[in-house]
């Protein structure tokens, strides 16, 4: 599987961390910790691929 850019920031609006996969439109992640959003973009991605 290609491996794409992800942006990790901390969203005051939704209280945790949000992961966002430029290149895959409209394909994000949220998570408590920088590393639960990161861990769950990766099924993000994989479902944004399948469905692709």
């Amino acid at each position: 599987m290609k491996d794409y850019h992800i942006n990790i920031f901390y969203s005051e609006e939704d209280g945790g961390y949000i992961a966002d996969i430029p290149d895959l439109q409209a394909c994000s992640a949220f998570g408590d910790t920088p590393e639960e959003a990161l861990r769950e973009s990766e099924v993000a991605k994989a479902g944004w691929l399948e469905a692709a």
